[in-house]
């Protein structure tokens, strides 16, 4: 109990740091307002006349308003059961790209 064995929270409950099964409500809120803010920084870089190949591949993308919930907040995951997983378990996901999926997943 006390002491140098003393029960720390990695062993007593294992890993700290939990990743939540779902997204919450205020995340995806958070995600929603992101894909909108990268989608108003394409059309204003498009409406000042830069011509490149990234705004090409960016104008090709869908915006926020046109993916269904499933592409928003799930990525194709060839060994997940159903083929998906939270976009929240991707490293780094809030910095990627993450639009689009295979067809028919």
């Amino acid at each position: 109990m006390f002491g140098a064995f003393r029960a720390s929270p990695v062993s007593a409950s294992g890993l700290l740091w939990k990743v939540p099964w779902r997204l919450s409500v205020p995340r995806k809120a958070r995600q929603r307002q992101r894909l909108k803010d990268v989608d108003q920084v394409i059309e204003t870089v498009r409406q000042s006349g830069v011509q490149c190949e990234s705004l090409t591949r960016a104008l090709a993308l869908p915006k926020e308003h046109e993916m269904p919930a499933k592409d928003k907040y799930t990525v194709f995951n060839r060994r997940s059961k159903g083929y998906r997983k939270g976009i929240h378990k991707v490293p780094k996901w809030t910095r990627l790209t993450l639009r689009e999926n295979p067809l028919g997943f």
